[in-house]
């Protein structure tokens, strides 16, 4: 059996296999699917987190070094190695596979300035250029799409590490990212710099995000306000086309298509457009239809307005954004008040939680 033929059947079974957890419930249903591909990740991590977790252990909190009352949230750009490694050992206990980001990209940590313990991460990155449930939304004036929607982010990574998202700390990380700070932060870095495909300098306005939920219909961002206003929105869902359901057998689409002189090779774009095409290509050259890439999972969309005129700013009305003033400080005192202190009388098991629970599944599911 040559190698196309036996990836053929391996690509045949992964979809036979999706259709048989279609009965499973949608957030176990996910994490299901997600499983190989963060399984993958962990164990081409596993020397590196075995060399580098003991250094970091101490940013890891348990249960009995949390005072609700005293959490004070820091919001940290990820600038220097030390901050560089944390966030990716963080992200690598998630149920969904680790990435990099690609294209513009700004990190975060969230830190308890109470016990210098982790709360949260946070990373932005360049936005898809075609977002149905975005782009229904905006007129865009007439070849001016790509240069408005390269003034906003898409949220690749957010959320709370333990104890503190059992005190729903991902709604803090949520708050946190519409934060005055991050627009700082990415007017300081994107100032004056050129876009790599057509070498012009783009306004160095950030004017909204958008993010998909993780698991189908999203409790994170739901009803995310600061006192009167909305802090996200619903828009719509995605289409459930994707090739996370693929990913074992993605470096062997590659080898097929570099075998046959098709470059696979990353650059501009890259990130998940190179990764579906990739995985289009492959299909096509195995005579496979592109249905496939359909693993029917259709994630909510949000959009988190950053400023008041976004319609008008979107149709190339007005070149001016007129911002909301969201200090992070404000943000995370509402944080406490609406969502943390409620809920620390509320629920138990925050308490116990130890923090070698950490290292352990690192290392188990690196093995």
């Amino acid at each position: 059996m040559n190698q196309a033929t036996q990836l053929r059947r391996e690509i045949i079974r992964e979809v036979e296999c999706l259709k048989a957890l279609e009965r499973i419930p949608s957030k176990d249903l996910c994490r299901s699917l997600h499983a190989p591909a963060v399984e993958l990740v962990r164990r081409r991590s596993h020397a590196w987190v075995r060399c580098t977790y003991p250094k970091y252990e101490r940013f890891f909190a348990n249960g009995s070094d949390v005072r609700p009352a005293r959490i004070a949230p820091v919001l940290a750009p990820v600038e220097e190695p030390w901050q560089v490694d944390l966030f990716r050992l963080a992200r690598l206990t998630w149920s969904l596979p680790f990435t990099k980001g690609f294209g513009r990209r700004l990190k975060f940590l969230i830190l308890d300035g109470a016990n210098g313990k982790l709360m949260g991460l946070l990373g932005l990155q360049s936005p898809p250029l075609d977002l149905p449930a975005r782009d229904r939304l905006f007129a865009y004036p007439h070849e001016g799409k790509v240069e408005r929607v390269n003034q906003t982010m898409d949220i690749y990574t957010l959320g709370a590490v333990p104890p503190y998202g059992r005190l729903l700390g991902g709604k803090l990380v949520a708050l946190a990212a519409a934060s005055d700070e991050v627009r700082g932060c990415y007017r300081l870095k994107y100032h004056n710099r050129l876009t790599q495909m057509d070498q012009v300098r783009l306004p160095s306005h950030l004017i909204a995000l958008t993010s998909t939920s993780a698991f189908g219909r999203s409790s994170l961002y739901n009803r995310l306000k600061c006192r009167e206003r909305w802090i996200a929105r619903s828009i719509g869902f995605t289409e459930g086309y994707g090739s996370f359901h693929l990913a074992r057998l993605y470096p062997l689409m590659r080898q097929l298509l570099e075998a046959k002189g098709i470059s696979t090779r990353g650059g501009f774009g890259a990130g998940p457009k190179i990764v579906w095409q990739t995985c289009a290509r492959a299909l096509d050259q195995l005579d496979l239809p592109r249905h496939l890439l359909k693993h029917g999972i259709r994630r909510e969309v949000f959009l988190f307005p950053l400023i008041q005129n976004l319609d008008a700013y979107m149709a190339g009305e007005t070149n001016v954004p007129c911002y909301f003033h969201q200090p992070f400080e404000e943000l995370a005192a509402w944080w406490k008040e609406r969502w943390l202190l409620p809920r620390a009388e509320r629920v138990d098991g925050w308490h116990q939680w130890d923090h070698r629970q950490v290292g352990q599944l690192l290392q188990a599911e690196g093995r």
